[in-house]
């Protein structure tokens, strides 16, 4: 995928490479053939040298102020910190940060498309929470999580798809029906997926009492600090690495 696209940037014609210099053919018989197979040689491989070189892989992150990293130093938030990560991992690898604060899955239907520039090879989707804060109905989030992967889906962009799980508090019904949201569409859209963006601070050896998970978060009690990021980043990086490996391999 990266490859191609490389390609397409620069404008290469594998099957014939040499057709970059076509509208030049009157002058390439004036200067005679062996200088313009030398320029046409020279020319191909300084091309094909751009694509190859341009194969970092960009990763954009489409979500709300838990991506954007509300109330944190620039340096702290959700998108430096996984980038860091990645890095660390030796993942070559940049992260947009395509988070807005306050942002429901509507807000980001109404971005994705011009979040998908030619540039972006994938896409994490964590968009939801805005949705439940709100009581937003269930089939509502569903269509515009659905035009979000659809959207990505027709541009060949990966997706890793992040799940927000709906409290109690609107009856087993609406849970239900919120939290089915996202495996159902990761499976139908063949998605990277994880179920929770805050898998990092309930799985493995979270506190077993939910009172002290609030040593990860802000005083509002529902973005992390960056201590809270750390460790949310330590489980969703290697979906992303995963992510990342998958484009590489296209």
């Amino acid at each position: 995928m990266m490859m191609r696209k490389a390609i397409r940037r620069f404008g290469v014609n594998m099957k014939h490479p040499t057709s970059l210099f076509a509208s030049d053919r009157r002058e390439r018989q004036a200067r005679g053939a062996s200088g313009i197979a030398r320029t046409a040689l020279v020319g191909v491989v300084l091309v094909w040298g751009q694509a190859v070189a341009a194969q970092e892989v960009v990763v954009a992150a489409l979500g709300d102020s838990l991506t954007q990293g509300y109330g944190l130093p620039a340096d702290q938030g959700f998108v430096p910190q996984l980038e860091n990560w990645l890095r660390a991992q030796g993942s070559e690898v940049t992260l947009v940060n395509a988070g807005v604060s306050g942002d429901t899955t509507a807000g980001g239907l109404a971005r994705v498309g011009w979040t998908l520039t030619p540039e972006v090879d994938g896409m994490i989707v964590a968009l939801g929470g805005n949705d439940l804060l709100r009581g937003l109905a269930p089939e509502q989030a569903r269509a515009n999580l659905t035009g979000i992967l659809q959207a990505a889906q027709d541009a060949e962009v990966e997706v890793l798809l992040i799940g927000m799980e709906a409290p109690g508090n609107y009856g087993p019904d609406y849970k239900a029906d919120f939290d089915a949201i996202y495996p159902e569409l990761a499976a139908e859209f063949d998605t990277g997926f994880l179920g929770s963006f805050f898998a990092g601070l309930t799985e493995g050896d979270a506190p077993a009492d939910p009172a002290q998970l609030q040593t990860y978060f802000q005083a509002d009690g529902i973005h992390p600090n960056a201590e809270g990021v750390s460790r949310i980043v330590a489980r969703v990086g290697p979906e992303v690495q995963a992510l990342v490996e998958r484009i590489a391999a296209d």
